[in-house]
């Protein structure tokens, strides 16, 4: 009898590790970043105010500034977490992905949105106070400001934060519509003091965060919930600049 043929050397097992549930995070790690945000935010706002006091420029030109501090500050806090407990990359773990409708389209939803709030402004008598923004939206130079900040950074910032990372915990724990409304609400209420605690202007903000909330749930993209809200803050812009024009360098802020 010829002897058997050796066996191949079989390549050593490697243990592969599970891919984590999403979203891997939890509600400690939402409260931990709510405290984290709070004390950011009553810094930055002191640092604000401080630097207003000392240089007396425009309150817009001391925010860009430290809005842009701000959100690398609560954007950091956030990679820190996933990558220190988790070990997970920041940008895929927000889902900062192209979706798969087109940049064109998304935008488009978010003018229809910026004109669907605006009618229903008109049918809930949407007051028009003295507020935060009003004060902020007083001049040109603080308009063009502001329109950078809610063009770029904010609609990035807090896309992230309410529909990348809020809403996808919200989603999970009590499904898609419960979970979009809430994270909804919430963007709303953040905006309640910078609109005179007008609970009409908080309803249509909220309104419309529901629409960034829908689409991110319909792409699985927080980048195109971002595309629509920026789309979405560029049309009251462009309108404040038309009713400067036809008023002869006269703003009105709304």
């Amino acid at each position: 009898m010829s002897p058997e043929p050796p066996l191949p050397e079989l390549e050593p097992l490697t243990e592969i590790a599970p891919a984590p549930s999403y979203p891997f995070w939890g509600y400690l790690d939402l409260l931990g970043f709510v405290l984290i945000a709070l004390l950011g935010s009553l810094a930055v706002s002191l640092l604000g105010s401080a630097l207003i006091d000392v240089t007396h420029i425009k309150k817009a030109f001391v925010l860009f500034p430290t809005q842009i501090l701000l959100y690398a500050f609560l954007l950091g806090a956030l990679a820190f977490i996933f990558r220190r407990y988790y070990g997970q990359p920041f940008w895929q773990s927000m889902r900062w992905t192209p979706g798969e409708l087109s940049t064109r389209l998304v935008a488009t939803c978010g003018v229809l949105a910026a004109f669907a709030v605006m009618v229903a402004s008109v049918l809930l008598r949407t007051p028009d106070i003295d507020s935060p923004m009003k004060a902020l939206l007083s001049d040109p130079a603080s308009v063009v400001m502001i329109a950078i900040i809610g063009t770029t950074l904010a609609p990035l910032c807090e896309e992230i934060v309410f529909r990348g990372f809020l809403q996808p915990l919200l989603v999970r724990s009590l499904g898609a519509a419960p979970g979009i409304l809430l994270a909804a609400a919430a963007f709303g209420l953040m905006h309640l003091q910078e609109y005179g605690y007008s609970w009409r202007h908080a309803l249509l903000i909220s309104a419309a965060g529901a629409g960034f909330g829908w689409m991110r749930q319909r792409t699985g993209s927080t980048k195109a919930a971002a595309i629509m809200h920026a789309a979405y803050n560029g049309v009251f812009f462009l309108l404040l600049a038309a009713q400067q024009a036809a008023t002869h360098g006269r703003w009105v802020g709304h």
